[in-house]
């Protein structure tokens, strides 16, 4: 089993860790591979609530790592590097309805920065920073960085940073959308947990349903929107969730959700 990925399941929560500290974090194809069967696996496990994703050491995550692809015994080469790691580590990320959230400690950099980016909730600490860094070295942004980041900050912002690779501190990210909250680095894995725990204790089947709506948000029409929205209000009306939520509200209680 690779220990390029720690998989740590406490309270009903999943948290991944990218566990390559020495080249901060950065993805070789072992690590790829790990990071999917260890969304797989949380996916599939139904004690797993909620999931966090977080860098061992000083950085989240360096992007691609560089020795990988210069080295020739080595390099699987970008057609791999693209449709077997990181295409299918953002599919995972948005298509498991379960709420993922990055917890970004330090530099996120190329698709370091992207995959944080196409988590539910991201939160960095005060030390972190955001890079578009692919054209620094001729390349263009991928882990889907052109579909979310303009969507997350605006077009124009988006093109700058992609196309000039200036460094975006976390207070800037938070300031022009780009992550939900900074906190402290003292304070960042605690802040994260309580995050996840709440999220795991709430109606995850909903939450789920709702990632589904965000997703298809970014294709529908106002139409197509409406009428997802409506067939899947329809079936959450049935779950048990929502009937333990009501009678709760009704008896003035705590809810006690089972993400059903």
């Amino acid at each position: 089993m690779s220990q390029s990925i720690t998989n740590e399941i406490k309270n009903n929560i999943a948290t991944l860790r990218l566990n390559r500290p020495n080249v901060f974090n950065s993805f070789n194809r072992e690590m790829a591979l790990a990071l999917q069967d260890a969304l797989d696996e949380a996916e599939k496990n139904d004690e797993v609530r909620a999931i966090v994703i977080t860098g061992e050491g000083k950085a989240f995550c360096a992007g691609q790592d560089l020795k990988e692809v210069t080295t020739p015994e080595l390099n699987p080469g970008f057609k791999k590097i693209l449709e077997e790691h990181y295409n299918p580590i953002i599919s995972r990320i948005r298509s498991i309805e379960k709420p993922i959230v990055a917890a970004v400690n330090g530099v996120a950099a190329g698709a370091g920065a992207n995959i944080a980016l196409a988590c539910d909730i991201v939160l960095a600490s005060e030390g972190a920073s955001f890079i578009q860094a692919f054209s620094k070295i001729g390349l263009i942004p991928d882990s889907a960085g052109t579909f979310f980041l303009p969507r997350l900050i605006g077009f124009q912002k988006a093109s700058a940073l992609m196309m000039l690779g200036d460094k975006v501190s976390a207070e800037a990210a938070e300031r022009i959308g780009m992550v939900y909250k900074v906190v402290s680095a003292d304070t960042l894995s605690e802040e994260t947990e309580k995050i996840a725990s709440t999220l795991a204790n709430m109606p995850t089947k909903a939450l789920g349903m709702t990632k589904r709506l965000l997703n298809q948000s970014m294709t529908n029409d106002l139409g197509a929107q409406l009428d997802m929205e409506s067939k899947l209000q329809i079936e959450a009306a049935q779950s048990e969730d929502y009937a333990e939520g009501v009678d709760a509200f009704v008896n003035k209680r705590k809810p006690n959700f089972k993400g059903k």
